[in-house]
């Protein structure tokens, strides 16, 4: 099974959790910048986080075999802290680096009015940088953040199908489905979805358009559940061939209108993990 996580936050994973990833399959992965957890006071606190995005995160994931993108935002939570709005006019040059195949996370938290003005500002961004983007749906009201969601979408002329909405559930998914966004799924052991659920969804709703992910944030997560959602599904009667495109030729078509994604030659790398020098006790 190879595995293209589309949404871990490895900044808060060791890399003994790299060295699990590899060992299941995952060869690819897309990290979004998301809040730290306490608030940021600074710009230059954010252009440190963003630059061990395309630095420091894509050499210790090379590490043990996989390949390292990301996207860049200004996320929903501190759109609201007028200290940090000056992140706007830095995240140009970042969104020109080869490593960052989105905007993102963008979205809702709180929908607030400051939330609107910074999300529509990104859309914009990812309209003239060529880029897609990874919508966050809030955790408070997510029929009505995400309806919202959709409605800014819409206003913001960017194609829909380089839109992932993500953080969905059974209540929300038939909105983006119909949207013509794509559906993004966080996989996590106490909230969000399981791998069942994810399995059901998959069942009812098909594979189109799906991206499942494990996000693996600060809390209680699982960088392995993305492995765990596949076992389901074959489980569930679903074949390789699906579980494959669930969890691997649909990020790579996503994350690929970037035209930066690099994993070409992953693509026929086989699932079984050989190590690198560093785990073979080289040095």
């Amino acid at each position: 099974m190879r595995i293209f996580d589309p949404h871990i936050h490895m900044t808060s994973r060791t890399t003994d959790d790299y060295e699990r990833m590899a060992a299941a399959g995952v060869r690819a992965l897309v990290e979004p910048a998301f809040w730290l957890g306490q608030p940021r006071t600074s710009v230059g606190s954010f252009t440190d986080y963003f630059d061990s995005l395309v630095g420091w995160e894509p050499f210790r994931a090379s590490q043990f075999g996989i390949r390292h993108h990301c996207t860049i935002a200004l996320n929903p939570k501190e759109a609201n802290d007028p200290r940090c709005r000056d992140v706007l006019q830095v995240l140009p040059r970042y969104l020109e680096k080869d490593g960052v195949v989105a905007v993102g996370e963008i979205g809702y938290d709180s929908m607030t009015p400051e939330e609107d003005e910074v999300f529509a500002a990104q859309l914009a961004l990812a309209v003239e940088h060529d880029l897609p983007a990874m919508v966050h749906t809030p955790h408070r009201d997510k029929a009505r953040g995400t309806d919202r969601t959709i409605a800014v979408v819409r206003e913001s002329g960017i194609d829909p199908g380089r839109v992932v909405v993500d953080h969905l559930n059974e209540v929300t998914v038939a909105r983006v489905a119909e949207s013509g966004c794509w559906m993004g799924f966080s996989i996590y052991p106490d909230t969000k979805m399981t791998p069942s659920r994810m399995v059901a969804i998959l069942q009812e709703h098909g594979l189109d358009r799906v991206l499942v992910n494990s996000a693996a944030d600060w809390g209680r997560s699982d960088p392995l559940l993305t492995l765990r959602t596949g076992e389901a599904m074959l489980a569930a009667g679903f074949s390789d061939d699906d579980v494959d495109r669930v969890l691997w030729r649909n990020p790579v078509e996503f994350y690929g209108q970037s035209k930066r994604l690099d994993v070409s030659d992953l693509a026929s790398v086989d699932a079984t993990f050989e190590g690198n020098s560093i785990l073979r006790g080289g040095s």
